[in-house]
């Protein structure tokens, strides 16, 4: 060993027994404490099936006919249901309206199924004769979840593709359909959109994720669910009890506030089923709203595969930090591109994402830019402006 040192070092080698000594002793600590934790990382890491099985498979046939009918989301929903087969698991597929109309796809959610898209596809379909399709995201509703792959925008892109290749009708093809995306929705949107801009005609993002600014989730939240150093099955059960909590509680604040207010991850994402300004007794909540609280809360009971593609969605998904994504919208067609904010949003203050897209995008004037009342549940609580709003450049 003092031949190499000679060798190696010879200007320290007059100090070289006691700094050799600290040396190999820091080395070997190191060493040891970075084996500890990739183990104690792996030990906490809980390993899902590849499919996880939906309530689809898992409880409704088990179910009454009484039972199937209090349920606030039922299998029979929507026209047009069908269960898609894939490597990933089964798709809940809804599609219906004339065949020779103008197609629309919807994309929901983090926390919701599709049935939160359901009064702007029906409205779609009876007043303007489109052909509307929706599905549910993986681990929500009906859908199997994916419990070996990250759910991030390829695993969603790659769904909306499934789901499109499922239908009897085409539709690829240059402008094949308008795609539009809610919260979550819109930051996949964004990505499947940058992907294939060719099959998408007008491209509509309803209160979109994607350019969330992290403080919103807040530094250390947003650390817990992405260090790994949580054991999976007891962040998996503080999700739960969280999302369990009365959703309104969770983002109430007082008028006099100001609209943008600071979330972890998991009150941020309950707002999809929130009013900004709750009453004490959710009297303003309209029927939809009531019943898409109520099937969060059964899914968690119901759906194996919903905290784990919660979770997974927290640490993988088109959620913050993506720039690149929203600058290949730019490129798109002027005015092809509609951008739909809430202006009492929870999450997304119209003034601040502003800012951060618009010199993105292309300015006002290669997009539309629509501000409209409501919170981040607009969808359901002002359908009726989002329309209005929705037809701007079509």
């Amino acid at each position: 060993m003092s031949f190499i040192n000679k060798l190696l070092w010879p200007a320290a080698n007059a100090e070289s027994s006691s700094n050799s000594s600290v040396t190999v002793k820091i080395a070997i600590t190191v060493v040891t404490t970075v084996a500890a934790l990739s183990l104690i990382r792996r030990a906490r890491r809980h390993v899902h099936p590849k499919a996880i099985a939906s309530p689809l498979k898992t409880v409704i046939p088990r179910l009454s006919q009484e039972q199937l009918d209090r349920l606030e989301y039922k299998p029979d929903a929507f026209p047009g249901a069908r269960d898609v087969e894939t490597p990933y698991g089964s798709i809940r597929v809804y599609e219906w309206g004339p065949e020779t109309g103008d197609k629309v796809l919807f994309v929901h959610g983090i926390t919701t199924s599709c049935q939160s898209l359901g009064k702007l596809a029906h409205s779609l379909v009876n007043d303007d004769g489109c052909r509307v399709m929706l599905f549910d995201l993986f681990g929500r509703g009906f859908s199997d979840g994916v419990g070996d792959l990250p759910h991030d925008a390829r695993l969603y892109t790659t769904q909306i593709l499934l789901a499109l290749a499922s239908s009897p009708l085409a539709w690829s093809g240059t402008d094949g359909f308008r795609l539009i995306g809610y919260s979550l929705g819109g930051g996949i949107s964004v990505h499947f959109a940058g992907s294939f801009p060719h099959l998408v005609s007008h491209l509509i993002l309803l209160a979109p994720a994607g350019l969330i600014r992290a403080e919103t989730f807040g530094v250390v939240n947003r650390f817990i669910f992405t260090a790994g150093l949580v054991p999976e099955r007891l962040l998996a059960y503080l999700t739960k009890k969280k999302l369990q909590k009365p959703i309104a509680a969770n983002t109430r604040r007082a008028p006099e506030q100001n609209h943008h207010i600071t979330n972890d991850p998991i009150s941020a994402s309950l707002t999809e089923t929130a009013d900004p300004l709750p009453s004490e007794n959710n009297t303003h909540l309209v029927p939809l709203n009531l019943q898409v609280i109520r099937y969060v809360r059964w899914m968690l009971d119901h759906h194996a595969g919903f905290v784990p593609a919660f979770v997974s969605c927290i640490r993988e998904a088109p959620l913050i930090d993506q720039h690149a994504a929203w600058a290949k919208l730019a490129e798109r067609e002027p005015k092809s591109t509609t951008v739909i904010l809430a202006g009492a949003d929870e999450i997304i203050d119209p003034e601040e994402f502003a800012a951060d897209a618009l010199p993105l995008v292309g300015g006002m004037e290669n997009v539309n830019w629509i501000v409209v009342d409501g919170g981040h549940d607009f969808v359901m609580t002002h359908d009726g402006q989002v329309l209005t709003a929705m037809q701007v450049g079509i």
